[in-house]
Parts: C-alpha cells; sequence; structure tokens
C-alpha cells in the first residue's frame, strides 16, 4: 500500500495475458490495492518466458505488487470467496474467454445491480461485434484484423509492430476509463460498466490511414524507416554504417536541412522539392539526393550539423543502445524467486512523491490463504 492517488481502492482483477494485467498494474502503481484472481494452473502469462531472473517478462512487468490467489470458479466454496472479494472492491477487472464470467455467474450486469458502488470493466477482442464477440483474440491476431500489419513493415515485406501494442494500447485505454469512472462515481455515488476492447483501441489508433483510404482515395503504402506522408522522415545511413533518422516537419526545416546540414542550398530551391507535397511526389529522387550526400558522411558529423541546425533526429537504436541510453529511467522489482530485477521505469513520475517502492512478483496464490482468511465473512 502507499500514498498514490488510488490509495485505499480495492481492485479484485479476474485477469490474464497482457491487456487487462497491464491496466491494473498502473492501479497498483497508483497505490490500489490488487488482488490477482488466478485459475488453479494460474496466469499462461506466467509461462511465456524465463527472461526476469526466471519470471516471464511480461508476467514480471504488468503483475509486480498484486496479491494473488488461486480459485476454481466452478467450486461453490472458490466462487463464494469471490462474491465476497467482489462486494469489498471497489473495481472490477476481467479480461477472460468472451462469456466466461457471466456463465460463472459474474457478470458486470448483476454485479453492478448487487453492489451499485461497483466499477465493472470487461477487455476484450472484438467488443460488441455478433459476428466475431466469441472470437479469441491476441495481440498480433488484432493488428492483423486492424489493418495494422497491413502498413507495417517494408515495401516488400508485411511487418508485425516489435511490441504487443493493441495489448499495451488496450490496457492503458481500460485504465483511463476506470479512472474517469471514479471520478463519475465521486459525484453520483454510483458505478459504471465499462467495455474495452483490443480491436477498437486498435482501429480507432488507425484513424489516419482509414481516413486517408476511406476518404482521401489514397491508400498509404508500406515504407519501412520513412514516413508515407512526410518527407524527409526516415533512417539514413552514414558511411560508418549507422542509421539516422531525420524529421524535417516544415519548409524552414526543410531549407535548414539542405543549406546547413547538407551544404547543398541547390535542393532547397529545387521545384521537385520546395513543398512537402513536391517531396513525397518525388520522394524517389529525394532519397536519391539526400542519399548521395548524407553517404559521404560520418555519423558524428552529421549528427553534429543537425543539431546545429535544430533538426529533429534520432540515432536508430538497439536493445543495448536502450539498456545504456542517457534517458533512461528503471525500477527495481523483486521476482517471485527474491531476486532484483531492474526494468524500465513507471512513464509518470509525480513530483511530490518520493522513490517509488519495490514492488515484488506474486508467485501463484502466494497470498491464498491470507486472502481466504480476510474475506472469510
Amino acid at each position: 500500500m502507499s500514498d498514490g492517488p488510488l490509495d485505499g481502492l480495492l481492485v479484485v482483477a479476474v485477469e490474464q495475458a497482457v491487456a487487462a494485467p497491464l491496466a491494473t498494474a498502473r492501479m497498483v502503481d497508483a497505490g490500489a490495492r490488487v488482488i490477482k484472481v488466478e485459475r488453479p494452473d494460474g496466469d499462461f502469462a506466467r509461462g511465456y518466458d524465463r527472461a526476469v531472473r526466471g519470471d516471464s517478462s511480461y508476467f514480471a512487468w504488468a503483475n509486480a505488487g498484486k496479491e494473488s490467489i488461486a480459485l476454481d470458479l466452478r467450486s461453490p466454496d472458490d466462487a463464494a470467496v469471490l462474491e465476497r472479494l467482489v462486494g469489498a472492491a471497489d473495481v472490477v477487472v476481467q479480461n477472460l474467454a468472451p462469456g466466461a464470467l457471466s456463465r460463472l455467474g459474474f457478470g458486470g450486469d448483476r454485479l453492478r445491480a448487487e453492489y451499485p458502488r461497483l466499477i465493472t470493466c470487461d477487455v476484450s477482442g472484438y467488443g460488441e461485434s455478433a459476428e466475431l464477440a466469441g472470437k479469441k483474440a491476441y495481440d498480433l491476431l488484432v493488428q492483423a484484423e486492424s489493418g495494422m500489419v497491413a502498413v507495417s513493415g517494408g515495401p516488400g515485406e508485411l511487418g508485425r509492430i516489435g511490441i504487443s501494442i493493441c495489448d499495451i494500447g488496450t490496457g492503458v485505454t481500460a485504465y483511463t476509463a476506470v479512472l474517469e469512472a471514479l471520478i463519475a462515481r465521486a459525484t453520483t455515488g454510483r458505478g459504471t460498466g465499462l467495455k474495452v476492447s483490443l480491436f477498437d483501441v486498435a482501429a480507432e489508433w488507425m484513424t489516419v490511414p482509414y481516413a486517408q483510404h476511406v476518404h482521401g482515395g489514397q491508400t498509404p503504402t508500406r515504407v519501412g524507416l520513412r514516413h508515407p506522408s512526410i518527407a524527409p522522415y526516415g533512417a539514413y545511413e552514414t558511411s560508418d554504417g549507422a542509421l539516422t533518422l531525420i524529421s524535417v516537419q516544415n519548409e524552414r526545416e526543410w531549407v535548414r536541412l539542405c543549406t546547413e546540414a547538407l551544404d547543398r542550398p541547390d535542393l532547397a530551391v529545387d521545384e521537385r522539392f520546395v513543398t512537402n507535397t513536391e517531396r513525397v511526389r518525388h520522394r524517389h529522387d529525394l532519397e536519391v539526393e539526400l542519399g548521395t550526400v548524407i553517404g559521404g558522411l560520418d555519423s558524428p558529423t552529421f549528427r553534429g550539423r543537425l543539431d546545429d541546425a535544430g533538426i529533429a533526429f534520432g540515432a536508430v537504436s538497439s536493445l543495448d543502445d536502450l539498456a545504456n541510453h542517457p534517458s533512461l529511467r528503471t525500477r527495481t522489482i523483486e521476482t517471485g524467486g527474491g531476486s532484483a530485477a531492474d526494468l524500465p521505469a513507471h512513464p509518470v513520475r509525480r513530483i511530490d512523491a518520493g522513490v517509488p517502492p519495490t514492488r515484488r512478483v506474486p508467485t501463484l496464490d502466494e497470498h491464498g490463504a491470507a486472502i481466504r482468511a480476510e474475506f472469510a465473512g
């Protein structure tokens, strides 16, 4: 327990995998007490890998600081334990298979009728679509179904976004929705039901390519480390083999890039390149010109010129580069086996808070006996 903004709130999480656990992990970091209800054989995300000193990387990230209780909800005794937990809870989050919790008697409508102050949040794959409501959904499947894969990768190959972006986006969206519901409850005294799906989140994030295709008549293509509608905005190789990604956002920056960073003022007034629209239209010619100049510079020289010219740029980093990046903040967690491990820190820093506490990754049913005793009725 901490003195965070959600201090004193009880969250019951009947959850698995990544999306819902990440939402409730944010609640832990905000001070809530989160009781994670697992099947007797545990959240299957525990077995994804053993990368964090024996714990799964996904599980360690999304579950440190929670309490674990294993319940067989087909057992009347265990179902009664969950009922008592729900009766004391402020928030219930669940992402079991579609309809599974309702069939076990714990659907959101029934719970809110029984406990009017309760906030329920159901996380699903495809939301309210009757055709797909029962379809299993995992991150890469939703990346594919939502069109994300169609606009990712290089010109010759489809590409998965390299992280579980749909799970992560859904978890953060669900967390935001719960916070809004808590604010509303403070005014009305009543809880509410929330539904968030991976597909809805992915589709909303696809608004720009969707609008370009449906309303603009121009379907974005896969362009690898380039931007489909801004140029130059992409990665360029210098003479030492390093990749530097540059981003030009307006014509003033284009002129500075040409005159100050590349020493090619003629490119700034070339009619093929004078506006972003023209640069995109003549992208091939643009890339040839830029590649010739940049390829003759080493990366320290090129990046120094970009810095001096005020042009936005970034190194195309490896994971080793990330691990040693000067901007990287980390926090220490304790694994289920008792080892310490550093992971990237929570992205929000509360300036009035001290050093965040070290969270521990729970072993399966680690808190089961204590929770059963506490909620014995």
